[in-house]
């Protein structure tokens, strides 16, 4: 079975009676190109990027929540981070990152898919659009659910069959999209941008947010993950992330006001920039081609690294 990666963000204006928050499951997911090959992953039963059973796994040392990010955009296990901190932690890992991923799919995601036997959970924040993300994230009313209801769930983990299906219906849809371009001679640049998440990497070097007005809701959900993960008797980790635009033009706006919150919550704040990027001669060879969006190989590992020096027991 091959699917191609299909965000849970493009649910946010379809009035479905389901909101997934994963991929389709055990298949061959074609992801996304930038370093010069189409990043594929087999998903797990959930349609997450893991191998299958570490869903069976007795004890999870580590659940990761994020966006493409931590999704592992544009590059193969076991390059991304998960499977980095799989490899050097020896210990199971769980990814729920998901490319176009707020922090109300974040939270949501961890109310679903969190379960007893996970010993830290990692929220791996990006600095370009994560507020961003939330502002249009907070406009769903499936989602509004989960911030004002402590007890809702969808029940999303016996629902992956219907999942599967919503999700191929949403390609198909997106084919015959790319099917109607084809006659204004654009099908090649339509498909190539569909894969690539053309629309995400868009939003990466678009500038930044200014004003962060989100700060409240995106306090709250914090709140709520750190209640959450105590009641679970999980660790919880806040992983700051940094974006192209800061190493070229220093915009990095919301940085102060987010470590803050982070701090007031008594949350433990592993800031990459200053811990990795900040110690690179030149901090755009962490990035693919040295250009806007996601890190190469070399820039998750180092971040992989980097965690684990600061979660290890």
């Amino acid at each position: 079975k091959i699917a191609i990666s299909a965000a849970p963000y493009l649910f946010l204006y379809k009035n479905y009676s389901t909101f997934p928050f994963s991929g389709v499951s055990n298949s061959e997911t074609i992801y996304c190109n930038e370093n010069g090959y189409y990043s594929i992953y087999q998903s797990d039963r959930y349609g997450f990027n893991n191998p299958n059973e570490e869903w069976d796994k007795k004890e999870i040392e580590y659940l990761l929540i994020g966006d493409s990010f931590t999704h592992g955009a544009c590059v193969n296990r076991p390059n991304d981070i998960g499977s980095v901190l799989r490899k050097i932690s020896n210990k199971h890992v769980l990814n729920l990152g998901m490319n176009g991923n707020g922090p109300l799919i974040e939270y949501a995601t961890l109310r679903e898919y969190l379960d007893t036997n996970v010993k830290k959970i990692l929220w791996i924040y990006y600095e370009e659009n994560d507020l961003r993300n939330l502002k249009n994230e907070l406009k769903n009313n499936i989602l509004i659910n989960y911030l004002n209801d402590n007890n809702f769930t969808q029940n999303l983990k016996i629902k992956q069959d219907y999942i599967d299906n919503l999700l191929s219906n949403l390609i198909k849809e997106k084919e015959i999209e790319i099917e109607k371009e084809r006659e204004r001679n654009t099908f090649k640049f339509e498909l190539i941008k569909f894969i690539k998440i053309y629309k995400i990497r868009i939003s990466i070097l678009s500038k930044q947010a200014t004003a962060p007005e989100q700060s409240a809701e995106f306090k709250q959900i914090l709140q709520l993950t750190k209640k959450l993960s105590n009641k679970n008797n999980s660790k919880l980790y806040f992983i700051y992330l940094p974006g192209y635009n800061r190493y070229t033009n220093h915009n990095n706006k919301t940085y102060i006001l987010v470590k803050k919150i982070v701090t007031e919550l008594k949350i433990p704040f592993i800031d990459i920039h200053k811990e990795v990027f900040e110690n690179e001669q030149n901090p755009l060879e962490l990035f693919s081609f040295e250009l806007p969006g996601h890190y190469n190989v070399e820039g998750y590992k180092k971040i992989a690294e980097t965690v684990y020096k600061f979660t290890k027991d």
